[in-house]
């Protein structure tokens, strides 16, 4: 007879992977490779629509190269919705991501770009860690909003090991 896994165990499963949702958009926004680096098992793979279906490795290095010609940029996730297969090892989850892209321009004119939509993520749990093994991307929502001309680019955070948040969290 099979029996319910403890609760504690599933919340447990359930916060981990809320954790690796989380530790994408800093491995991002703070352009660290090696927080990014985790998110996927090696044989990850990533479905982002006609931009890029393939491996999670080479997701990362495209979006990588894009996020570098960027002033800066915010993922922010949220409403996540995990069902745990203790048994099984496996996860599924949906997590709403609002990212915000801002331009550096050649002409001075700084465009923001904001997106809404979905990673709906298939996990699995090997030797004891939650990574994703296949995240499909879900674009609802997309906006392009130019800056008046001259309009400044004020942004304290920073995309390397420089940024504040590195002083508490070693």
């Amino acid at each position: 007879m099979l029996t319910e896994p403890a609760p504690i165990a599933l919340l447990a499963a359930k916060q981990e992977i809320t954790e690796v949702l989380f530790r994408y958009c800093r491995g991002l926004d703070r352009m660290d490779r090696a927080v990014a680096d985790t998110v996927w098992h090696p044989d990850g793979t990533a479905d982002y629509g006609p931009g890029y279906r393939g491996t999670a490795a080479g997701f990362l290095d495209f979006v990588w190269g894009y996020h570098a010609g960027l002033a800066g940029h915010s993922h922010l996730v949220s409403n996540v919705l995990v069902e745990v297969d203790d048994a099984a090892g496996t996860a599924a989850s949906e997590a709403y991501v609002s990212v915000w892209l801002c331009t550096r321009p050649a002409d001075g004119r700084v465009t923001d770009l904001f997106h809404r939509g979905r990673y709906v993520d298939r996990w699995s749990r090997r030797e004891g860690v939650w990574a994703i093994d296949h995240r499909t991307y879900v674009g609802d929502l997309y906006r392009e909003v130019p800056r008046p001309a001259g309009a400044a680019v004020d942004l304290s955070g920073r995309r390397d090991g420089t940024d504040p948040s590195y002083e508490v969290f070693r």
